[in-house]
């Protein structure tokens, strides 16, 4: 029994990540991959009400437990079943013009108490999060951009270029430099396009390419059955 619940997972997600490379590169095989792909929606609903349940209980432990921070899961738990009534159970949606007489045919990114949450509660959240992030991003580079050695100084010479470059007052700076003449590049909007088009997109390439290099090589593992860790074996 335990060689079956090790080996028929491995089976499974061997033969389905071959289709799916199978897919990709033969255009006969391209319908095995929409099939596939079916099989992982349906799998992705069952994830979704699984790590619905596993929130659940966690947070309701953590509740009952009273234990550490306990107050922040109380406020999970109100959030994630008003959520979830709201949404499941459609309230305020206008029923679909097609299908007036269906309760449940409406679009909820239209209207109803989803709609609503999302708009004037979700969204605001998620703006002031942001707007914290930046003090936190501005103190991190004021501690990074120190020129301790070389690498430092051009680091900091090229956040300099990138940051005033696209300011106002970076314009003026190298205003007096005439954009048609031969030193027209020099003027800091023109070298922050240039940096930002020239070596960030090299540097962006080289890291997509290691993340690729990376993400074949896992996946190899995963086929093979190398690597196990998805099964929570441990291995």
């Amino acid at each position: 029994m335990q060689v079956l619940t090790r080996s028929i997972p491995l089976l499974i997600t061997g033969l389905a990540g071959l289709v799916m490379i199978l897919s990709a590169f033969f255009p006969y095989t391209s319908e095995w991959g929409k099939v596939a792909g079916q099989f992982f929606n349906i799998l992705a609903a069952f994830a979704f009400v699984l790590g619905g349940g596993n929130l659940l209980k966690i947070h309701l432990k953590k509740v009952s437990d009273q234990s550490k921070g306990w107050g922040y899961s109380g406020v999970i738990l109100v959030c994630f079943i008003a959520t979830l009534v709201v949404g499941l159970g459609k309230l305020g949606v206008y029923p679909n013009h097609d299908y007036p007489n269906i309760r449940f045919s409406g679009e909820t990114q239209s209207s109803g108490a989803f709609w609503w949450a999302y708009e004037y509660v979700f969204k605001p959240l998620t703006a002031t999060m942001f707007s914290m992030l930046a003090f936190y991003v501005a103190s991190a580079a004021f501690r990074a951009f120190r020129a301790k050695n070389f690498e430092a100084i051009l680091l900091l010479g090229t956040a300099f270029i990138i940051l005033l470059g696209r300011t106002f007052a970076g314009v003026l700076v190298t205003g007096w430099i005439d954009p048609q003449g031969p030193f027209g590049g020099l003027r800091l909007e023109e070298l922050s396009v240039y940096v930002m088009q020239v070596f960030n997109t090299a540097g962006n390439r080289a890291i997509m390419i290691g993340i690729s290099l990376g993400i074949a090589s896992t996946s190899l593992k995963i086929l093979l059955g190398i690597d196990r860790s998805f099964l929570g074996s441990g291995d």
